[in-house]
């Protein structure tokens, strides 16, 4: 019997409505990049238990680290149960269900069973495809997690799940030229098989090298091609909130009202994909054990869905969505005890073009390899601002003329959506730092500002 099934029972001694029990077991592999070599690889073994109580519609919660504990943190929980207020709306924990058939591309006994030396091993493969004698510096990190999730409540309901991730970043520095410059690889995925640490390495490269005499952006206006980590910037920090349930309700999406109606140009589709293969966040069930579904947010230009946990679902309309989530760092899951509405994998359906034949259709504008400093300048209208630092490239008559200076971009969101030109076939994994994962692909949006900085 496990440590989550004596929880349950133990509850149930208690005479307490409903009680959700989530247990974590990870092994976390870390190798740190600084300075060009590897400065630190570290594997840290992790097990902790959350609770969440309900009882006379009242909620409460509680954690440990030390899952031999279990009782009491649920006699905390079941203490702070006075200090809480009804939730009128509150319905019930999920019940039992017929699991699915298990996922493709989400679990890798070969990531289960590597050492550090040979994670290490990965790691210095990065460093070695990024070494060039016009960088100076190439700093970077690559996590490898295999996980046990496990939750279970009174409700009949216990399904679990093993799970593997890996990712990589780099990050290469050159001081050549009239500007320091950088340059940005990243890869992430499930299984060590389609883990490619060369190609890190390489497109941090070739992204620093081929950004060094950047010169200023002389359009005020121009077409923007973004690249997949970029387009995964948008979406994760600007776009994928006004999807949620909660914001919706609140109205403080920008697309309030407009369910059923046209937000963006026919060739755009944006998904809520649980069930790809290789995917970051790619499940059977949520983190709270109802089923997963893929949902499409944008179908052919028009809005179709909002996403949620059960606590604002029943708040709001009374659905189950299976969109709770409780991420753990970097990847994975965690036994945070309150869930939060999040979509799984954000996934923009492919295009039929190349990024190379839409650069050869664009008269002026950039490309765009990395964004920083994306946020919300105004959510409710869908303003935001971001700059692009890293891999901006000038465009002219169909060309890449020259590297370019970082440019600031202030948009709309809506209006960007529906100013896509082209939609690339590129589709990759993409992974913002502590963020949602993405699949995405290039994007080309016209009429666009830019201000070079």
């Amino acid at each position: 019997m496990t440590a989550c099934d004596r929880a349950i029972d133990f509850v149930k001694t208690k005479g307490i409505d409903e009680c959700e029990v989530v247990s974590v077991k990870r092994k976390v592999i870390t190798v740190r990049i600084t300075d060009s070599q590897i400065a630190e690889t570290k594997e840290n073994l992790e097990q902790s238990m959350g609770f969440r109580i309900i009882h006379q519609k009242r909620i409460s919660s509680s954690q440990t680290y030390i899952p031999e504990n279990f009782k009491n943190s649920i006699e905390q929980a079941i203490e702070l149960l006075n200090f809480t207020k009804p939730k009128p709306f509150w319905k019930s924990l999920p019940s039992k269900f017929k699991q699915n058939t298990p996922l493709e591309g989400v679990f890798d006994k070969k990531l289960v069973e590597i050492t550090g030396s040979e994670a290490t091993e990965i790691a210095q493969t990065m460093i070695d495809s990024a070494l060039n004698p016009k960088i100076f510096s190439i700093t970077g990190s690559l996590n490898i997690i295999s996980e046990n999730f496990l939750v279970s409540n009174t409700n009949s309901l216990r399904l679990e799940e093993n799970a593997t991730y890996i990712s990589g970043t780099i990050n290469a520095d050159s001081n050549v030229g009239n500007f320091p410059v950088s340059g940005f690889g990243q890869a992430c995925c499930r299984t060590l098989q389609k883990f490619t640490p060369e190609k890190i390495g390489e497109e941090a490269r070739d992204m620093c090298v081929n950004s060094i005499n950047p010169q200023r952006c002389e359009f005020e206006t121009c077409s923007v091609i973004f690249e997949p980590y970029s387009v995964g910037e948008i979406l994760v920090f600007v776009l994928s909130s006004n999807f949620n349930l909660k914001t919706y309700a609140e109205k403080h999406s920008c697309f309030f009202e407009k369910i059923g109606e046209d937000i963006s140009v026919k060739d755009f589709c944006l998904l809520d994909d649980p069930h790809v293969p290789e995917g970051i966040r790619s499940k059977t069930f949520d983190d709270e054990g109802v089923p997963t579904k893929i949902t499409p947010l944008v179908e052919k230009g028009v809005f179709k869905n909002v996403y949620s946990d059960s606590y604002n679902a029943f708040k709001e309309d009374g659905e189950q969505y299976g969109n709770a989530s409780r991420p753990g760092s970097p990847m994975g899951r965690s036994t945070e005890p309150i869930p939060i509405p999040s979509p799984h994998n954000l996934r923009i359906k492919s295009g039929k073009v190349s990024q190379d034949d839409i650069i050869k259709d664009t008269k002026k504008g950039i490309l765009v390899g990395r964004l920083w400093y994306t946020y919300a300048i105004n959510p409710i209208k869908g303003d935001f601002s971001c700059t692009a630092r890293s891999g901006v490239r000038i465009i002219e008559g169909g060309e890449i003329r020259m590297p370019g200076k970082s440019v600031r971009i202030v948009h709309n969101i809506s209006r960007m959506l529906t100013n896509i030109s082209a939609i690339g076939n590129n589709v990759r994994n993409v992974l913002q730092w502590a963020s949602l994962p993405s699949i995405c692909p290039s994007l080309k949006v016209e009429n666009i500002k830019v201000l070079t900085i």
